[in-house]
C-alpha cells in the first residue's frame, strides 16, 4: 500500500498545467501521477483561468475548484477540505496562501515546488540584459531572493530541481537541508525494446530547437540561433535545417521564419516524442535561467543527443557525462553542432549517455521511493521540525507576515467595491 492511502492532497497551482506545452506543466503532471500512484485524493486549486492546453484533471480523477485571490471563501474550502497535505505551485502560491493554510489547516503538511529558483532566474536575466556578468552577490542583493527563501522557511519542506540549487541554498542561503528535498524529474526506466526503436542516425536529418514562448530563455536562445549561431552551422552545411517549435511563441520569433536560410518556425507540436525522432540534434543555446531544462530531458528519452550551454546543463547531470555537448559562445557552440551531427560514433556514444542518465539521475523509481520516505517523515517528526524551525516560525509570526495583511486588506476593500 502507498504511504498516502486514503489522504487528501491539495494542489495550489499558480497556473493549471499544460503538460504539453511546458516543462512546468509536465513537472506538475508527474507529481500528480505520483500522488495518485501513492493513493492520495487530489483537489487541484488555481486562480487562473485555463486554456486549450490544460490538462484534463477529470481523466486522472482528480477534482478541480477554481479559487479567488484576496478573499475568505478559501479559508472556508480548506477548512471543509481538511487535506494532509498542500502542495504549493511555485513560492508565488506560498505567499498568497500560506498564511491561509497555516491557520485553516494547520495539521497539513506544506510541500512547496520551487520548479526552479525564480529569484536565481531573475538575476542571471538582469545581468545578462545589462551586459555584466552574473554574480552571487547580484543573487543575495535580489529582492525576490528573500521573498522565495522565505517561502522555503515557513514550508516543511521544499522540492529543488537542481542539485546546483540545492547547493546554492545550502551554502551561499544558509538554508538548512532538512528543509530541502532534490527532486529532478521522475522518469520511467528507458526499456531495452524502446531504445531499439528509435530511428539511427542515418535515418535522421537536420537540427531542431524547442521550448514554450512564455519563457524568456527561451526566446533570448532563438534570436541567438538565428542572429550568430545558425549562420556559422549553415555556413559548414548548407543543406541543413533547423526547425523551431514552441507553445506561445512571440511575434518576434515567428518573424525570423526564413526557408531560403533553413530557418523554419514551426510552432506547437502536440506530439515532441514523434518529432524528436525525426532530428539528429537538438540545440538549447540557453544564456541565462535556472532550474533543469524539460526540453534536453525530453531529448534523452528520445534518444537526440543535444548541444546546449553550462547554464543549459546546470545541475542535469551530475557527475555522469552529458549527451551530447555542453559549450558556450556561439563559434564554439557552432563547431559542437556540426561535429555533433557530422560524427557517428560521437552521436551514437552521446545517445547512450542519455539514456544512463534517464535511467540513474531521473529514475522514477528510485525517487518515488525516496519522495516517499520524505512526505512519512515530514508527517511524523511535523511538530518537532517546525519548533526547531526557528526562522520559519519567526516569518509566520504576525508582526511579519505582511502578506496576510495585505490580503485581508484587499479582501476588505473589495466587499465596498461590491456593495
Amino acid at each position: 500500500m502507498g504511504v498516502g492511502l486514503y489522504k487528501k492532497l491539495l494542489v495550489i497551482g499558480f497556473t493549471w498545467p499544460e503538460p504539453a506545452s511546458t516543462a512546468a506543466g509536465n513537472r506538475m503532471f508527474q507529481l500528480l501521477l505520483f500522488f495518485r500512484a501513492e493513493g492520495y485524493k487530489i483537489t487541484f486549486a488555481c486562480t487562473a483561468a485555463e486554456s486549450p492546453l490544460s490538462l484534463d484533471l477529470d481523466t486522472l480523477d482528480i477534482l478541480r475548484v477554481p479559487i479567488l485571490l484576496n478573499h475568505k471563501g478559501f479559508d472556508l474550502f480548506i477548512a471543509d477540505l481538511g487535506p494532509d497535505i498542500v502542495l504549493f505551485d511555485r513560492f508565488l502560491t506560498e505567499e498568497q496562501f500560506g498564511w491561509r493554510v497555516a491557520e485553516f489547516a494547520p495539521n497539513a503538511v506544506r510541500i512547496l515546488d520551487t520548479e526552479d529558483l525564480h529569484s536565481l532566474r531573475r538575476a542571471r536575466e538582469k545581468a545578462f540584459k545589462s551586459g555584466l556578468e552574473y554574480s552571487i552577490d547580484a543573487w543575495l542583493k535580489e529582492d525576490m531572493t528573500k521573498r522565495e527563501v522565505a517561502s522555503i522557511y515557513r514550508s516543511d519542506f521544499s522540492l529543488i530541481i537542481s542539485n546546483s540549487e540545492i547547493d546554492l541554498l545550502k551554502n551561499t542561503g544558509g538554508v538548512d537541508d532538512s528543509l530541502l528535498f532534490h527532486l529532478p524529474f521522475m522518469i520511467p526506466k528507458l526499456a531495452d525494446e524502446t531504445i531499439a526503436d528509435w530511428p539511427l542516425f542515418e535515418e535522421r536529418s537536420h537540427f531542431m530547437c524547442i521550448g514554450t514562448g512564455k519563457h524568456a530563455p527561451n526566446v533570448d536562445a532563438i534570436a541567438w540561433l538565428q542572429a550568430e549561431i545558425w549562420p556559422q552551422i549553415r555556413q559548414n552545411l548548407p543543406k541543413a535545417e533547423l526547425h523551431v517549435y514552441g507553445s506561445y511563441l512571440p511575434q518576434q520569433v515567428l518573424e525570423m521564419h526564413r526557408p531560403s536560410d533553413g530557418f523554419y518556425v514551426k510552432g506547437w507540436t502536440a506530439d515532441v516524442e514523434k518529432t524528436m525522432a525525426h532530428y539528429k540534434v537538438n540545440l538549447a543555446p540557453l544564456r541565462f535561467g535556472a532550474g533543469i531544462k524539460g526540453k534536453l530531458v525530453d531529448g534523452m528519452r528520445f534518444g537526440l543527443p543535444s548541444i546546449t550551454t553550462v547554464i543549459g546543463a546546470e545541475g542535469m547531470h551530475g557527475a555522469l557525462r552529458w549527451n551530447g555537448l555542453i559549450t558556450n559562445g556561439a563559434t564554439n557552440f557552432a563547431r559542437a553542432a556540426v561535429e555533433l551531427h557530422q560524427n557517428k560514433s560521437v552521436w551514437e556514444e552521446a545517445q547512450q549517455q542519455g539514456v544512463d542518465l534517464i535511467n540513474s539521475w531521473y529514475n522514477e523509481s528510485h525517487l518515488s521511493k525516496k519522495f516517499a520516505d520524505r512526505i512519512r517523515d515530514a508527517t511524523d517528526h511535523m511538530a518537532v521540525r517546525r519548533t526547531q524551525n526557528l526562522f520559519g516560525s519567526i516569518l509566520q509570526h504576525h508582526t511579519l507576515t505582511s502578506t496576510k495583511y495585505l490580503s485581508k486588506w484587499i479582501e476588505e476593500k473589495n466587499k465596498n467595491l461590491e456593495k
